[in-house]
């Protein structure tokens, strides 16, 4: 029997969260949808619970409302360009471990799904800074007491279409996704498969807690097959 997911996403008013959000309400194995938002995202569907809370650094007055998931789709991120060293990693490392700490404690059964990014540094000892940053994030969570940790690692993520939280030069760009993909069939994704490929490893366990486009790929394949 398939495990019902409960899960809580992050990140949902930015472009990887809007659509893993969008493909979690429309899967029937997803039973019911928490998101924590800074502001209302706009969206109203009968799985779904929305959380406005403007401190990421301290979810302490909202935990009460955190328990009874068994997964989390984290999906809010930042990139590093523009930013200083020390602003990237409090938003990068700093804020994903603290809500992983919360959530770890209060759902050792859920699993954490940490949406990372091609390039990043296991080691935490290579040239690229937010390589090393997203690395230390990815190995830290996998030390808290969930069930499961998996780091998702997608190259270019093509969106759904429709989605109204998408960057503006992603039209312009959208057109390489054919070609990327049929030349470098691991470093392209949809955001459906993104989504689906985390949905499937709450209910079946993989082999690798590190998983690259290719994975990503393979993994969404197997949650269509229902497998």
């Amino acid at each position: 029997m398939s495990t019902k997911i409960r899960a809580v996403i992050t990140g949902a008013t930015g472009m990887v969260g809007e659509g893993v959000l969008q493909v979690c309400l429309q899967n029937p194995q997803v039973e019911a949808v928490l998101i924590i938002n800074r502001k209302p995202a706009g969206i109203s569907h009968p799985k779904l619970k929305e959380i406005i809370h403007t401190d990421f650094y301290d979810l302490s007055p909202i935990a009460s409302q955190l328990s009874g998931y068994n997964a989390c789709f984290f999906c809010l991120g930042i990139s590093s360009v523009g930013l200083d060293a020390d602003a990237y990693y409090k938003t990068t490392y700093t804020l994903t471990t603290h809500v992983g700490s919360l959530l770890s404690g209060l759902n050792p059964d859920m699993t954490f799904c940490y949406i990372s990014g091609a390039g990043t540094d296991s080691s935490e000892q290579g040239r690229s800074r937010w390589a090393r940053v997203k690395g230390k994030t990815e190995n830290d969570l996998m030390k808290l007491p969930f069930k499961q940790v998996y780091a998702v690692r997608p190259g270019f993520i093509k969106p759904i279409p429709g989605q109204t939280r998408v960057n503006r030069w992603y039209k312009y760009i959208n057109w390489m996704f054919p070609i990327g993909r049929s030349l470098f069939p691991g470093g392209f994704c949809r955001v459906q498969e993104l989504a689906g490929a985390m949905i499937y490893v709450t209910g079946h366990p993989y082999e690798h807690k590190i998983l690259e486009g290719k994975d990503i790929i393979k993994l969404a394949a197997m949650e269509n097959a229902g497998e």
